[in-house]
């Protein structure tokens, strides 16, 4: 990596990319999401009457209705705000789905798990499909981005992003510094990269972290 800043290609949806670039300032960002969230019909009956909910995603919480105490088992930080916000008595995990799974066991109460479409672990609980996230093509600036001959530094946000944009990057001439949220994210990566590094830990300011410590080693 040359010792001027590379640009950051945030490819999440719109809002989320926005907030991850306020993470990083200093940055170049070129946002260009991969992904739309669409929300799709489902029983909204089902989500409001349950006594609890489980949400993998905050994209699913506006779906379930008003929280008015119920208890919430919330993957991880962002999502357990936003359902904090809701009304709801939110259980935190620690960002993992895997990490949902003692914590759905010793619930008490009958869960509901919203969801999107495409889903990365089946949890043991019903669950409703809410919202669709269809992949969209990157945008003009992105991928002139990739054509050039200066570093990018990638963030891979979940395994069917990373399966998408090394898709729509194949063929790029920017060397590639991928930094994932998780080892199955950066698994998924099936494109040439020039580096690699994945987050201590799987939510967004360890990735701004492991970004600056990727700079500055590579500096």
């Amino acid at each position: 990596m040359s010792s001027a800043t590379p640009a950051l290609l945030l490819t999440r949806p719109l809002a989320d990319s926005r907030r991850f670039a306020a993470m990083l300032p200093d940055w170049h960002a070129v946002l260009s999401p991969i992904l739309r969230i669409v929300a799709v019909d489902h029983d909204g009956r089902q989500l409001r009457d349950a006594p609890g909910l489980v949400f993998t995603s905050a994209h699913a919480v506006g779906s379930a209705g008003p929280g008015r105490g119920r208890l919430a088992l919330c993957v991880g930080g962002h999502t357990a705000r936003v359902a904090r916000a809701a009304g709801f008595d939110v259980r935190e995990g620690n960002g993992f789905a895997e990490g949902l799974l003692p914590m759905i066991e010793a619930a008490g109460v009958p869960l509901v798990h919203p969801h999107g479409r495409h889903l990365a672990r089946v949890l043991p609980v019903p669950g409703v499909v809410v919202y669709d996230q269809q992949a969209v093509p990157l945008t003009l600036e992105a991928q002139a981005l990739l054509a050039g001959g200066a570093p990018v530094v990638l963030p891979l946000f979940s395994p069917r992003s990373a399966r998408l944009v090394a898709d729509a990057a194949h063929g790029a001439r920017a060397p590639l510094w991928l930094v994932a949220i998780s080892d199955a994210a950066m698994a998924a990566w099936q494109g040439p990269a020039a580096g690699r590094r994945v987050a201590d830990s799987p939510d967004a300011a360890a990735m701004a972290a492991a970004i600056r410590g990727l700079s500055l080693a590579e500096q």
